[in-house]
């Protein structure tokens, strides 16, 4: 496994991030926008953390707005991690290649946890 880290959905996640960007010291980077200009993607460089965000797309259930964000090394991993995982749960996002580039998939485990597993295809 590469990475864990947080994930947070957000209504007007730009702005949130600058709030935080101001109170951490953090940096702002690699901000991916939809053609309606809300963002899919941001991320928050806190020292050598990264804070994922991204706008609400359609209702968020109340206490939904953070997932754990894995990044994995290989596609066997993310296979593996995603069937053990995702057993028993409420699958979002089907484990499936995106237009990124990448593995991917979104559920909620069977213990009411939100996952996003990615994997950056080479």
């Amino acid at each position: 496994m590469k990475s864990a880290s947080p994930y947070i959905f957000i209504d007007n996640c730009q702005q949130v991030m600058k709030h935080y960007q101001s109170i951490l010291g953090a940096e702002i980077k690699n901000i991916q926008k939809s053609e309606d200009g809300k963002c899919l993607h941001a991320e928050l460089h806190v020292g050598e953390s990264i804070i994922h965000f991204s706008d609400t797309f359609g209702k968020t259930a109340q206490g939904d707005h953070i997932r754990i964000s894995l990044e994995c090394e290989s596609e066997e991993e993310i296979r593996r991690v995603y069937q053990l995982l995702s057993a028993h749960g409420t699958v979002t996002v089907e484990l499936q290649d995106t237009f990124w580039g990448a593995v991917h998939a979104n559920f909620i485990d069977q213990f009411g946890v939100g996952w996003l597993l990615n994997y950056q295809k080479q």
